[in-house]
């Protein structure tokens, strides 16, 4: 196997799945070699299939039937076959030739056999291998045309009962189960590839129900099941186009299907059956789906299933009649209405929806803010700034935070009216005392520290109070202009963390000795800051990472 090297293995799964599969090459067991491939188990909390394959000159691929190997990684089971591999490379050859022979030998055996001899093998297979009985009698009765017989053999492989324990199928029998539930799905396509498409549909939708009914009898936790299911609906699917149904038959049963538990397991779209429904059945599918709509105009499913249809139609009418018929009371669904009408090219009709969307949100401090951004963004574009800066105040007033303020203040810059505007806002703040901002702060002091006022941020803070984060901000913006008030903060800040650890707190510890130093340089007190750093270091001494950083930091 030339071409598979530990540096390839790491390459291709990483760092993490490559240390993993270390510890699981004595778990690989059952090691098969053919031209250009390697199989093997590999034994763990599960027991799994793990395949190498080489293309080309240093081509390596691999396969495994694990949850993480079946979303197409390259897994950790993949990495312990390679490095059990390498391990006994010098008998690969050999083991390669080995089952060359073992293959030719068989192939030859069996042609010496005569009829009765083969007949008697079979027999005995038969008899011992339940899951060889099922399949060659699945065949049998496709064969001969026995609809019933196969029916009943596909309702036996979709029965839970051998695999369940007190009518539940366990998360390790669930791998099983789909095993043989995945025979029946073998059965329905052979019907469909031997002329019986018509049988292989009816089997199809049966089967699809039945599985259906115990799925929640199954611990399909690695989705098993689920693929399962997305087999069946694809020989539903296959077999609807050999056998051409009537096309308002389908049409029923596709909406009825939709609509109904078993879609979950399937995911049928509809639309997929266009080129067998054609237009009549096209037709037919639309009345249905209106029907059933107009009978729970919110069901979820009704509602999408409309959706699918009108979009696919290109009725931009009947999509917003669906969304208008149950809107969000945040404005979110008025918002989705106008895209689809921008995207129609209704702009006029968009911003109309965006507006009521505005209107009938009984309190703007729960409405869907992307509303508010699309709107405001369409007044700009259409230079009614003034619109804008209406819509951003409203916003503000109902939900006065610090974002929400700074969007005023760009709407309102923009239409040369911030001063007037700020007045205000900032009214309504200090009338607000009860209400938070950054961290607990008061939002006043957020907005004042963001206009870089800090004087009056200072005042605010000082009256309304403040967090430590909202005073370490003010205490950065106002070092230059009032040291000492700053040096208060910082010492006052600088307190708890001395009684604390960690190099978290360390690096917040040195980041206010920093600023402590350059207020006490700035005031003219450095013989204070060394007196203060002294004492600090004195009684830190044990914290040997802080020492070290101060030491960085020439502290």
């Amino acid at each position: 196997m030339n071409g598979l090297t530990e540096a390839k293995l790491r390459a291709l799964a990483g760092g993490r799945s490559f240390e993993r599969g270390l510890g699981y090459v004595d778990a690989v067991s059952g090691v098969e070699v053919g031209d250009g491939w390697i199989r093997a188990s590999i034994h763990g909390t599960e027991r799994y299939e793990a395949e190498l394959a080489l293309g080309g000159p240093g081509e390596l691929a691999g396969a495994c039937d694990c949850p993480y190997g079946q979303e197409g990684n390259f897994c950790k089971h993949l990495v312990a076959l390679g490095l059990n591999v390498i391990a006994q490379q010098v008998d690969v050859p050999r083991r390669r030739d080995t089952a060359r022979d073992r293959a030719r030998g068989l192939d030859a055996w069996l042609c010496g056999l005569s009829r009765e001899e083969l007949l008697t093998l079979v027999r005995d297979e038969i008899a011992e291998d339940r899951n060889v009985r099922r399949r060659l009698e699945l065949r049998a009765a496709s064969a001969s045309g026995d609809l019933a017989g196969v029916r009943s053999r596909v309702r036996e492989l979709l029965d839970i009962g051998p695999f369940a324990r007190y009518g539940h199928v366990e998360y390790a029998d669930a791998r099983a189960y789909a095993d043989q539930a995945g025979q029946a799905v073998s059965a329905i396509r052979s019907l469909t590839g031997s002329g019986r498409a018509a049988d292989a549909m009816v089997l199809a939708r049966e089967a699809i129900e039945l599985l259906a009914g115990v799925m929640e009898s199954v611990d399909d936790s690695d989705g098993w099941l689920g693929q399962i299911g997305a087999d069946l609906a694809d020989a539903h699917h296959e077999a609807c186009i050999a056998a051409r149904p009537d096309p308002q038959d389908l049409a029923g049963w596709l909406v009825a299907h939709v609509l109904g538990d078993a879609d979950s397991l399937t995911d049928i779209d509809p639309l997929d059956y266009e080129d067998v429904l054609g237009e009549r059945g096209m037709t037919a599918l639309r009345k249905l789906a209106v029907g059933a709509w107009q009978d729970n105009r919110t069901g979820w499913a009704e509602k999408y299933l409309m959706e699918r249809l009108a979009k696919a139609g290109g009725d931009v009418d009947t999509v917003i009649a669906v969304y208008a018929d149950d809107l969000a009371p945040d404005g979110h669904t008025h918002l989705v209405i106008a895209r689809e009408l921008d995207t129609a090219g209704r702009p006029a009709e968009a911003l109309e929806w965006a507006e009521r969307g505005i209107r009938d949100t009984e309190d703007l401090a729960t409405v869907d803010t992307a509303l508010v951004d699309y709107l405001s963004d369409r007044h700009t574009r259409a230079d009614r700034l003034s619109d804008t800066v209406a819509v951003r105040r409203d916003h503000f007033n109902a939900r006065r935070t610090l974002l929400t303020y700074r969007q005023l203040r760009a709407a309102a810059q923009a239409a040369d009216r911030w001063p007037a505007e700020r007045e205000s806002a900032l009214a309504l703040l200090r009338a607000d005392t009860g209400r938070k901002g950054t961290h607990g702060g008061h939002v006043l002091v957020d907005v004042l520290l963001d206009d870089k006022d800090v004087d009056a941020a200072w005042q605010a803070a000082t009256e309304t109070g403040a967090h430590d984060g909202q005073w370490l901000t003010l205490a950065d913006q106002a070092r230059g202009t009032r040291p000492a008030d700053a040096l208060a903060v910082y010492l006052r800040l600088a307190g708890p963390l001395t009684r604390q650890t960690g190099n978290t707190v360390y690096e917040r510890l040195v980041g206010l000795l920093l600023s402590i130093r350059d207020c006490h340089r700035r005031l003219g007190t450095p013989d204070e800051f060394t007196t203060y750093v002294t004492a600090l270091r004195t009684a830190q001494k044990r914290k040997r990472n802080l020492m070290r950083l101060m030491d960085d930091h020439g502290l």
